[in-house]
Protein backbone atom coordinates (compact mmCIF):
# COMPACT_ATOMS: atom_id res chain seq x y z
CA UNK A 1 0.00 0.00 0.00
CA UNK A 2 1.82 3.02 -1.18
CA UNK A 3 1.94 6.61 0.31
CA UNK A 4 -1.45 8.21 -0.72
CA UNK A 5 -3.53 4.91 0.33
CA UNK A 6 -2.12 5.77 3.72
CA UNK A 7 -3.56 9.00 3.65
CA UNK A 8 -6.26 8.47 2.93
CA UNK A 9 -7.16 5.49 5.07
CA UNK A 10 -5.75 7.44 8.00
CA UNK A 11 -8.02 10.43 6.60
CA UNK A 12 -11.04 7.77 6.85
CA UNK A 13 -10.16 6.97 10.13
CA UNK A 14 -10.52 10.05 11.73
CA UNK A 15 -14.01 10.92 9.54
CA UNK A 16 -15.27 7.43 11.38
CA UNK A 17 -13.46 8.72 14.82
CA UNK A 18 -15.48 12.29 14.63
CA UNK A 19 -18.62 10.75 13.31
CA UNK A 20 -18.42 8.26 16.16
CA UNK A 21 -17.57 10.26 19.13
CA UNK A 22 -20.05 13.38 17.82
CA UNK A 23 -23.34 11.66 16.21
CA UNK A 24 -22.72 7.51 16.47
CA UNK A 25 -22.48 7.84 20.48
CA UNK A 26 -25.97 8.84 20.64
CA UNK A 27 -27.33 7.22 17.84
CA UNK A 28 -25.85 3.61 18.25
CA UNK A 29 -26.32 3.11 22.06
CA UNK A 30 -29.70 3.70 21.35
CA UNK A 31 -30.04 0.77 18.96
CA UNK A 32 -27.54 -1.13 19.87
CA UNK A 33 -26.95 -0.38 23.50
CA UNK A 34 -29.84 -2.91 24.93
CA UNK A 35 -27.47 -6.11 23.51
CA UNK A 36 -25.50 -5.07 26.66
CA UNK A 37 -28.22 -6.35 28.73
CA UNK A 38 -27.07 -9.32 28.18
CA UNK A 39 -23.69 -8.90 29.27
CA UNK A 40 -25.55 -8.24 32.54
CA UNK A 41 -27.45 -11.11 33.59
CA UNK A 42 -24.78 -13.93 33.62
CA UNK A 43 -23.94 -16.10 36.63
CA UNK A 44 -19.97 -16.73 35.72
CA UNK A 45 -17.57 -16.60 38.69
CA UNK A 46 -15.76 -13.45 38.79
CA UNK A 47 -18.42 -11.26 37.33
CA UNK A 48 -17.44 -11.47 33.74
CA UNK A 49 -14.89 -8.60 34.80
CA UNK A 50 -14.03 -8.04 30.93
CA UNK A 51 -16.95 -8.49 29.77
CA UNK A 52 -17.53 -4.86 28.33
CA UNK A 53 -14.14 -4.82 26.83
CA UNK A 54 -14.23 -8.25 25.22
CA UNK A 55 -17.77 -6.84 23.86
CA UNK A 56 -16.18 -3.63 22.61
CA UNK A 57 -13.31 -5.68 21.05
CA UNK A 58 -15.77 -7.59 18.92
CA UNK A 59 -17.68 -5.03 17.94
CA UNK A 60 -14.51 -3.72 16.71
CA UNK A 61 -13.67 -6.55 15.02
CA UNK A 62 -16.74 -7.25 12.89
CA UNK A 63 -17.02 -3.10 11.80
CA UNK A 64 -13.56 -3.80 10.53
CA UNK A 65 -14.19 -6.21 8.81
CA UNK A 66 -17.08 -5.34 7.04
CA UNK A 67 -15.74 -2.07 6.28
CA UNK A 68 -12.89 -4.39 4.41
CA UNK A 69 -15.94 -5.97 2.20
CA UNK A 70 -17.35 -2.76 1.84
CA UNK A 71 -14.37 -0.98 0.33
CA UNK A 72 -13.71 -3.79 -1.84
CA UNK A 73 -16.86 -5.54 -2.93
CA UNK A 74 -19.15 -2.49 -2.51
CA UNK A 75 -22.99 -2.39 -1.42
CA UNK A 76 -23.83 -5.60 -2.85
CA UNK A 77 -22.98 -6.86 0.83
CA UNK A 78 -24.69 -4.26 2.43
CA UNK A 79 -28.50 -5.75 4.24
CA UNK A 80 -31.52 -4.24 2.24
CA UNK A 81 -34.04 -2.67 4.06
CA UNK A 82 -36.06 -5.51 4.61
CA UNK A 83 -33.50 -7.77 5.71
CA UNK A 84 -32.39 -4.91 8.29
CA UNK A 85 -35.84 -4.65 9.39
CA UNK A 86 -36.03 -8.59 10.07
CA UNK A 87 -32.66 -7.99 12.17
CA UNK A 88 -33.99 -5.57 14.17
CA UNK A 89 -36.88 -7.06 15.29
CA UNK A 90 -34.94 -10.40 15.80
CA UNK A 91 -32.36 -7.99 18.23
CA UNK A 92 -35.29 -6.63 19.82
CA UNK A 93 -36.81 -9.61 20.77
CA UNK A 94 -33.42 -10.94 21.80
CA UNK A 95 -32.99 -7.77 24.27
CA UNK A 96 -36.30 -8.44 25.76
CA UNK A 97 -34.91 -12.18 26.31
CA UNK A 98 -32.10 -10.74 27.92
CA UNK A 99 -34.19 -8.56 30.36
CA UNK A 100 -36.40 -11.00 31.26
CA UNK A 101 -33.66 -13.38 32.09
CA UNK A 102 -31.64 -9.93 33.99
CA UNK A 103 -35.13 -10.13 36.06
CA UNK A 104 -35.88 -13.81 36.54
CA UNK A 105 -32.10 -13.62 38.03
CA UNK A 106 -32.84 -10.80 40.27
CA UNK A 107 -36.05 -12.46 41.68
CA UNK A 108 -34.21 -15.79 41.62
CA UNK A 109 -31.45 -14.41 43.31
CA UNK A 110 -33.43 -12.62 46.30
CA UNK A 111 -35.40 -15.97 47.08
CA UNK A 112 -31.93 -17.93 46.77
CA UNK A 113 -30.63 -15.48 49.69
CA UNK A 114 -33.50 -15.63 51.98
CA UNK A 115 -34.04 -19.38 51.88
CA UNK A 116 -30.04 -19.60 51.95
CA UNK A 117 -29.78 -17.08 55.53
CA UNK A 118 -32.34 -18.80 57.66
CA UNK A 119 -31.38 -22.16 57.13
CA UNK A 120 -27.42 -20.92 58.09
CA UNK A 121 -26.05 -20.82 61.47
CA UNK A 122 -24.04 -17.61 62.66
CA UNK A 123 -21.00 -19.96 62.12
CA UNK A 124 -21.82 -20.80 58.50
CA UNK A 125 -22.67 -17.44 57.84
CA UNK A 126 -19.07 -16.07 59.03
CA UNK A 127 -17.22 -18.69 56.97
CA UNK A 128 -19.27 -17.49 53.67
CA UNK A 129 -18.66 -14.37 54.33
CA UNK A 130 -14.97 -14.49 54.91
CA UNK A 131 -14.61 -16.81 51.96
CA UNK A 132 -16.80 -14.11 49.18
CA UNK A 133 -19.29 -16.87 48.42
CA UNK A 134 -23.27 -16.32 49.14
CA UNK A 135 -25.21 -18.68 47.68
CA UNK A 136 -26.88 -16.40 45.01
CA UNK A 137 -23.67 -16.50 43.40
CA UNK A 138 -22.99 -20.08 43.26
CA UNK A 139 -22.25 -21.38 39.72
CA UNK A 140 -24.74 -24.06 39.01
CA UNK A 141 -24.44 -27.32 36.64
CA UNK A 142 -25.53 -26.70 32.86
CA UNK A 143 -26.71 -28.15 30.25
CA UNK A 144 -25.58 -28.65 26.85
CA UNK A 145 -28.37 -26.11 25.51
CA UNK A 146 -27.57 -23.93 28.53
CA UNK A 147 -23.59 -24.43 27.55
CA UNK A 148 -24.43 -23.52 23.80
CA UNK A 149 -26.79 -20.35 24.56
CA UNK A 150 -23.61 -19.24 26.75
CA UNK A 151 -21.21 -19.81 24.33
CA UNK A 152 -23.64 -17.63 20.99
CA UNK A 153 -23.78 -15.02 23.35
CA UNK A 154 -21.07 -14.56 25.04
CA UNK A 155 -19.46 -10.82 24.88
CA UNK A 156 -17.59 -10.76 21.44
CA UNK A 157 -20.48 -12.42 19.55
CA UNK A 158 -22.53 -9.74 21.13
CA UNK A 159 -20.47 -6.91 20.32
CA UNK A 160 -20.28 -8.59 16.76
CA UNK A 161 -23.86 -8.83 16.25
CA UNK A 162 -24.25 -5.32 16.65
CA UNK A 163 -22.80 -5.02 12.77
CA UNK A 164 -26.27 -6.48 12.07
CA UNK A 165 -28.45 -3.98 13.39
CA UNK A 166 -26.82 -0.62 12.13
CA UNK A 167 -28.11 2.95 13.43
CA UNK A 168 -28.67 5.84 11.28
CA UNK A 169 -25.23 7.13 11.28
CA UNK A 170 -23.58 3.84 11.13
CA UNK A 171 -24.56 3.31 7.87
CA UNK A 172 -23.88 6.32 6.52
CA UNK A 173 -20.43 5.71 7.29
CA UNK A 174 -20.69 1.83 5.28
CA UNK A 175 -21.83 3.90 2.40
CA UNK A 176 -18.31 6.14 3.16
CA UNK A 177 -16.48 2.79 3.24
CA UNK A 178 -18.41 1.73 -0.31
CA UNK A 179 -17.20 5.01 -1.80
CA UNK A 180 -13.47 4.17 -0.39
CA UNK A 181 -13.41 1.54 -3.04
CA UNK A 182 -10.58 -0.24 -0.90
CA UNK A 183 -10.27 -2.83 1.56
CA UNK A 184 -8.09 -0.45 3.93
CA UNK A 185 -10.23 2.74 3.72
CA UNK A 186 -12.78 0.86 4.55
CA UNK A 187 -11.60 -0.67 7.48
CA UNK A 188 -10.48 2.72 9.09
CA UNK A 189 -13.81 4.61 8.34
CA UNK A 190 -15.30 1.50 10.36
CA UNK A 191 -12.90 1.33 12.43
CA UNK A 192 -12.94 4.76 13.58
CA UNK A 193 -16.55 4.64 14.01
CA UNK A 194 -16.30 1.94 16.36
CA UNK A 195 -13.92 3.74 18.37
CA UNK A 196 -14.94 6.88 18.19
CA UNK A 197 -18.60 5.35 20.11
CA UNK A 198 -16.61 2.89 22.25
CA UNK A 199 -16.68 5.53 25.43
CA UNK A 200 -20.53 5.61 25.10
CA UNK A 201 -21.02 1.93 24.73
CA UNK A 202 -18.40 1.38 27.69
CA UNK A 203 -20.55 3.96 30.20
CA UNK A 204 -23.65 1.94 29.61
CA UNK A 205 -21.98 -1.33 29.93
CA UNK A 206 -20.64 -0.27 32.87
CA UNK A 207 -23.69 1.19 34.25
CA UNK A 208 -26.16 -1.87 32.70
CA UNK A 209 -23.48 -4.07 35.13
CA UNK A 210 -23.38 -2.31 38.57
CA UNK A 211 -27.03 -2.00 38.41
CA UNK A 212 -27.70 -5.48 37.84
CA UNK A 213 -25.96 -6.10 41.19
CA UNK A 214 -27.76 -3.50 43.30
CA UNK A 215 -30.99 -2.84 44.54
CA UNK A 216 -32.59 -1.35 41.56
CA UNK A 217 -31.72 -4.32 39.22
CA UNK A 218 -35.27 -5.23 38.61
CA UNK A 219 -35.18 -1.22 36.99
CA UNK A 220 -32.66 -2.25 34.55
CA UNK A 221 -34.41 -4.94 33.47
CA UNK A 222 -37.83 -3.05 32.96
CA UNK A 223 -35.56 -0.72 31.33
CA UNK A 224 -33.66 -3.17 28.66
CA UNK A 225 -37.11 -4.95 28.27
CA UNK A 226 -39.20 -1.53 27.46
CA UNK A 227 -35.63 -1.14 24.73
CA UNK A 228 -36.17 -4.48 23.15
CA UNK A 229 -39.60 -3.90 22.67
CA UNK A 230 -38.57 -0.28 21.44
CA UNK A 231 -36.04 -1.89 18.78
CA UNK A 232 -38.52 -4.38 17.22
CA UNK A 233 -41.21 -1.55 16.92
CA UNK A 234 -38.92 0.18 14.96
CA UNK A 235 -37.90 -2.87 12.63
CA UNK A 236 -41.56 -3.56 12.18
CA UNK A 237 -42.11 0.84 11.24
CA UNK A 238 -38.72 0.10 9.07
CA UNK A 239 -40.43 -2.88 6.87
CA UNK A 240 -43.53 -1.07 6.89
CA UNK A 241 -45.34 -4.33 8.58
CA UNK A 242 -47.16 -1.89 11.38
CA UNK A 243 -50.26 -0.73 10.19
CA UNK A 244 -50.25 2.28 8.10
CA UNK A 245 -51.55 5.70 9.50
CA UNK A 246 -53.60 8.08 7.17
CA UNK A 247 -51.50 11.57 6.69
CA UNK A 248 -54.20 14.10 7.94
CA UNK A 249 -56.83 15.16 5.69
CA UNK A 250 -55.25 19.01 6.15
CA UNK A 251 -52.10 17.80 5.20
CA UNK A 252 -52.40 16.62 1.73
CA UNK A 253 -55.20 19.73 1.19
CA UNK A 254 -54.16 22.38 -0.97
CA UNK A 255 -53.66 23.42 -4.51
CA UNK A 256 -54.81 21.55 -7.24
CA UNK A 257 -52.82 18.38 -8.61
CA UNK A 258 -52.16 20.52 -11.98
CA UNK A 259 -50.54 23.18 -9.86
CA UNK A 260 -48.54 20.89 -7.73
CA UNK A 261 -44.59 21.31 -8.58
CA UNK A 262 -42.73 18.11 -9.68
CA UNK A 263 -39.88 19.46 -7.14
CA UNK A 264 -40.26 19.41 -3.37
CA UNK A 265 -37.14 19.95 -0.59
CA UNK A 266 -37.50 18.07 2.32
CA UNK A 267 -35.37 18.81 5.76
CA UNK A 268 -34.10 16.11 7.47
CA UNK A 269 -34.11 17.18 11.64
CA UNK A 270 -33.25 15.33 14.86
CA UNK A 271 -36.63 14.39 15.66
CA UNK A 272 -38.10 14.04 12.17
CA UNK A 273 -38.68 15.24 8.33
CA UNK A 274 -39.94 18.74 7.87
CA UNK A 275 -42.63 19.08 5.50
CA UNK A 276 -43.28 15.45 6.67
CA UNK A 277 -46.50 15.14 4.30
CA UNK A 278 -46.11 16.45 0.69
CA UNK A 279 -48.43 16.50 -2.02
CA UNK A 280 -46.95 15.48 -5.73
CA UNK A 281 -48.53 15.45 -8.76
CA UNK A 282 -49.28 11.88 -9.82
CA UNK A 283 -48.15 10.18 -13.43
CA UNK A 284 -45.47 12.49 -13.97
CA UNK A 285 -41.16 11.87 -13.04
CA UNK A 286 -40.67 14.06 -9.74
CA UNK A 287 -37.57 14.93 -7.41
CA UNK A 288 -36.99 15.13 -3.85
CA UNK A 289 -34.52 17.03 -2.57
CA UNK A 290 -33.74 15.52 1.01
CA UNK A 291 -31.45 17.85 2.75
CA UNK A 292 -29.50 17.36 6.02
CA UNK A 293 -30.38 20.22 9.14
CA UNK A 294 -29.29 18.42 11.84
CA UNK A 295 -27.21 15.48 12.83
CA UNK A 296 -29.17 12.23 13.66
CA UNK A 297 -30.69 8.84 12.66
CA UNK A 298 -32.62 10.84 10.08
CA UNK A 299 -29.02 11.59 7.63
CA UNK A 300 -30.05 7.83 5.98
CA UNK A 301 -33.85 7.73 4.80
CA UNK A 302 -35.13 4.48 3.17
CA UNK A 303 -37.19 5.23 0.05
CA UNK A 304 -38.81 2.78 -2.71
CA UNK A 305 -36.81 0.08 -1.13
CA UNK A 306 -33.45 1.42 -1.02
CA UNK A 307 -31.09 3.40 1.77
CA UNK A 308 -30.04 7.22 0.51
CA UNK A 309 -27.55 9.22 2.43
CA UNK A 310 -27.97 12.33 2.75
CA UNK A 311 -28.23 15.22 1.29
CA UNK A 312 -29.41 13.79 -1.82
CA UNK A 313 -31.87 13.90 -4.28
CA UNK A 314 -34.06 11.00 -5.43
CA UNK A 315 -35.93 10.85 -8.74
CA UNK A 316 -38.86 9.20 -8.87
CA UNK A 317 -40.48 7.81 -11.69
CA UNK A 318 -43.92 8.67 -12.82
CA UNK A 319 -46.33 7.63 -9.24
CA UNK A 320 -49.84 6.47 -9.53
CA UNK A 321 -52.46 8.18 -7.24
CA UNK A 322 -52.27 7.57 -3.59
CA UNK A 323 -49.43 7.38 -0.98
CA UNK A 324 -45.86 6.83 -0.93
CA UNK A 325 -44.45 6.10 2.55
CA UNK A 326 -40.36 6.88 3.65
CA UNK A 327 -38.63 6.30 6.69
CA UNK A 328 -35.43 7.06 8.54
CA UNK A 329 -32.79 4.45 8.50
CA UNK A 330 -33.20 3.27 11.74
CA UNK A 331 -36.98 2.90 11.29
CA UNK A 332 -37.74 5.55 13.63
CA UNK A 333 -39.47 8.79 11.55
CA UNK A 334 -41.86 8.49 8.94
CA UNK A 335 -42.81 10.79 6.31
CA UNK A 336 -45.61 10.55 3.41
CA UNK A 337 -45.54 11.60 -0.38
CA UNK A 338 -48.73 12.00 -1.25
CA UNK A 339 -49.25 11.81 -5.15
CA UNK A 340 -52.36 12.73 -6.78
Amino acid sequence: MGAPEVAGAAGLLVTGLAAGFVAGSASCTAVQGGLLAGLAGGREPGGRRWAVGWFLLGRLAAYSAVGALLGLVGAAVMPGPATRAALLVAAGLLVAAFAVRLLRRTNTDRADSKRADSDRTDSERAVSDRAGTRCGECVPERGVVARLGLRLTSPPLLGAATVLVPCGVTLSMEMVAVTSRSAAGGAAVLAGFVVGSSPAFALLGYALRRLSRTRVSRLAGVAALAAGLWTAGTGLNLGGWLPRSTPPAAAVTGPDAAALPPTVTIWAMRDGYRPGYVRLPAGVPVEIVFRPAERGCTGTVTIAGRDVALPATVRLPPQPPGTLRYVCGMGMYTGFLNFS
